[in-house]
């Protein structure tokens, strides 16, 4: 049987999800200081998302006392995963391809970025073989 995945986070929820897969296990407090770095955001604005996070299955919620600790549900690269294949199928009519050079088109890869993909190419020619 397959398991259902959580819907997709919307941009406010993926601005949630990277403080804690950056800092791990944090409460509301500690997300909502992460975001004010960059955009003023109220305490209750964050604890309303992340109990929709909840509800939804991309966080989970550990009770200790009254303080509530909360974590991605899924890891980075899954979710990002779940994202990518969103947009490949839909933007992309499923073609890696166009999806590879529009992201190459769209930003100015540094020589680092490209070592590593000529790496990974190199490695799934290998496999492919």
């Amino acid at each position: 049987m397959k398991t259902s995945l959580p819907p997709k986070p919307t941009d406010a929820e993926l601005a949630i999800l990277r403080v804690l897969w950056e800092r791990g296990p944090s409460t509301v407090r500690q997300v909502m200081d992460a975001l004010c770095r960059t955009q003023p955001t109220g305490y209750t604005t964050v604890l309303k998302l992340m109990q929709i996070m909840t509800e939804k299955g991309l966080l989970r919620r550990e009770e200790s006392g009254r303080v509530h600790i909360y974590e991605a549900a899924r890891s980075q690269e899954m979710t990002q995963q779940q994202l990518v294949n969103h947009l490949l199928d839909r933007a992309f009519g499923g073609s890696t391809e166009k999806l590879v050079l529009r992201a190459l088109a769209a930003k100015q890869a540094t020589p680092a970025d490209l070592a590593e993909i000529r790496r990974l190419l190199a490695r799934m020619e290998k496999e492919s073989q």
